[in-house]
C-alpha cells in the first residue's frame, strides 16, 4: 500500500471522529470539546511528522547547497531584525495592569517579527516584480 493511500485512510478516519465530537459539541455535551482538542493535537502531531519527513527527503534528493544556503539567509534576516528591534518602544504600564506578563524581551522578539516579516515581504515583492519585469523584457 503507497504512502498516498495510508495518508488518505488517516485522514478520512480523523475526519470521521472530528465530525462526531463536533455533532455531539454541537449537541451540548461540552466534555467533548477536551477530546476535539486532543484530535487536534493528533492531527497537528502528524502533521508536523509528515512535513518533516518529506523535508528531509527533498532536501537529500535535490541541491542541498541552495537549501543552506537559503536557511543561512533567512538566519541572517532573523538576526538583523532582532539586532535592529530595541523592546524599548512600548509602554507597559496597560499590559501589566492588565495581568499580562509583557517585557522588554517579549517586546523585543515581537519587533525582531515584524521588522523580519517586513524584510521578508519586501524581498518577496521586489523578486516577484524583478522576475516579470525580466518576463517582459525577454
Amino acid at each position: 500500500m503507497s504512502l498516498h493511500k495510508i495518508i488518505k485512510i488517516i485522514v478520512g478516519i480523523l475526519s470521521v471522529v472530528g465530525i462526531i465530537f463536533a455533532l455531539m459539541i454541537i449537541t451540548g455535551n461540552d466534555s467533548m470539546v477536551d477530546n476535539m482538542l486532543y484530535v487536534t493535537y493528533l492531527v497537528l502531531a502528524i502533521i508536523l511528522a509528515l512535513v518533516l519527513v518529506f523535508v528531509i527527503k527533498g532536501l537529500f534528493e535535490g541541491n542541498i547547497k541552495k537549501t543552506l544556503l537559503s536557511v543561512g539567509a533567512f538566519v541572517v534576516v532573523l538576526f538583523i531584525a532582532y539586532a535592529m528591534s530595541s523592546g524599548t518602544d512600548l509602554d507597559l504600564t496597560p499590559f501589566l495592569n492588565k495581568g499580562m506578563d509583557v517585557t522588554e524581551s517579549t517586546s523585543k522578539y515581537v519587533g525582531a517579527g515584524l521588522y523580519a516579516f517586513y524584510a521578508l515581504a519586501i524581498i518577496a515583492i521586489g523578486s516577484m516584480v524583478y522576475a516579470n519585469i525580466k518576463k517582459l523584457i525577454n
